[in-house]
């Protein structure tokens, strides 16, 4: 498939004046979680809420870090989701979670992200 960037804007979930953008971060269906440079979450006031959670890194290692809340906006698509505090050496990276509540999948041979179409729905009988 290969690999691409994508810029995002993040904002604060309580204070969206509180935003800034992340010029690049890698588009990474492998990892569940997207990940922001911890310093770049404490500029915005994002908090953190879940503390010592335990990642596997793709490389096998065990980490543990923080996660807080942010909403990610992707060109006009935007969500709320769990972001982990990356530490220096961490890579910045959006992830699947991001990635479906955007509503966006990767279209690999163009390596961009494409809308990803009707949101399913349940079906309730009378």
């Amino acid at each position: 498939m290969g690999t691409f960037h994508v810029g995002c804007k993040l904002q604060n979930h309580v204070d969206r004046n509180q935003a800034v953008t992340v010029p690049r971060a890698l588009v990474d269906t492998g990892s569940e979680y997207t990940w922001i440079p911890a310093k770049t979450l404490e500029k915005i006031g994002v908090n953190r809420e879940k503390k010592d959670l335990v990642f596997t890194m793709a490389n096998g290692q065990k980490v543990t870090r923080s996660v807080g809340f942010a909403i990610l906006r992707v060109a006009k698509h935007f969500t709320i989701d769990e972001v982990v505090f990356a530490e220096p050496g961490d890579m910045t990276l959006l992830g699947a979670r991001t990635l479906e509540g955007l509503s966006l999948v990767v279209d690999p041979r163009r390596k961009k992200l494409v809308a990803a179409g009707p949101l399913p729905a349940g079906f309730a009988s009378r």
